[in-house]
């Protein structure tokens, strides 16, 4: 009986090991913005203070699946629109949106965190999460995230992101306008209320070498330009 439990704690500690070797820890700041009834087009309207972390798991260095944890301000107000319509409507709000995703990301170039200094890749993301808004009223939804980025590596195993990600949801209620609007004055692509989180990420790797990994052979080998 020893010896099985020392060989399923052995098992557990290598498998473990083998995850901190693919893994990377994030921390986010920003901002999040709203996009809906009140603002149909702005993509920074009145930028209220967001943060996160996030969790990766290394597929490949050109593959990867981010588990995050976002929060994040949101606002509007008619009155910052110069149209007649809004101006004698005068709806405004203000609240928060807290969430959490998993999405697939996609790097275009080869990257790890302790790649060679000064690496660096584009990337695009995409999965679904869950969202709580704590505005007008407050709900559960689902949401699409979408995310456009850049990551570079600057020192060892430390990175720095920039991400600019936006959330598809099928809410229409954050900002109380629910079909109180003109046909004239909905959201872009369709009025389904969106937000989105725009800032700077700080990831780092708690094992500084990934020998054995395989997956991450083609990290070492000269980069295709």
């Amino acid at each position: 009986m020893k010896r099985i439990k020392s060989v399923l704690l052995f098992i557990s500690l290598a498998l473990t090991l083998s995850a901190q070797r693919s893994s990377d820890y994030g921390v986010f700041a920003g901002v999040s913005s709203y996009l809906g009834d009140i603002n149909t087009n702005r993509l920074l309207y009145s930028p209220l203070p967001s943060a996160g972390i996030f969790y990766r798991y290394n597929l490949h260095p050109r593959q990867a699946v981010r588990a995050s944890l976002f929060f994040g301000g949101i606002q509007a107000n008619d009155l910052d629109f110069k149209n007649d319509f809004q101006q004698t409507r005068k709806a405004n709000f203000s609240g928060t949106v807290g969430e959490f995703s998993l999405q697939f990301e996609f790097n275009f170039l080869p990257y790890t965190t302790e790649g060679k200094p000064w690496d660096y890749t584009p990337y695009l993301a995409a999965g679904g999460g869950i969202a709580f808004i704590n505005a007008v009223t407050q709900s559960y939804i689902p949401v699409i995230p979408f995310s456009i980025g850049f990551k570079v590596n600057v020192y060892k195993n430390i990175g720095l992101e920039a991400e600019y990600g936006f959330r598809k949801t099928f809410y229409d209620n954050f900002d109380g306008l629910k079909d109180l609007v003109a046909p004239s004055d909905v959201a872009w692509i369709h009025n389904n209320d969106w937000y989105s989180f725009t800032g700077i990420a700080v990831t780092w790797k708690i094992y500084s070498r990934l020998a054995g990994c395989p997956a991450f052979n083609d990290v070492d080998s000269k980069r295709k330009r």
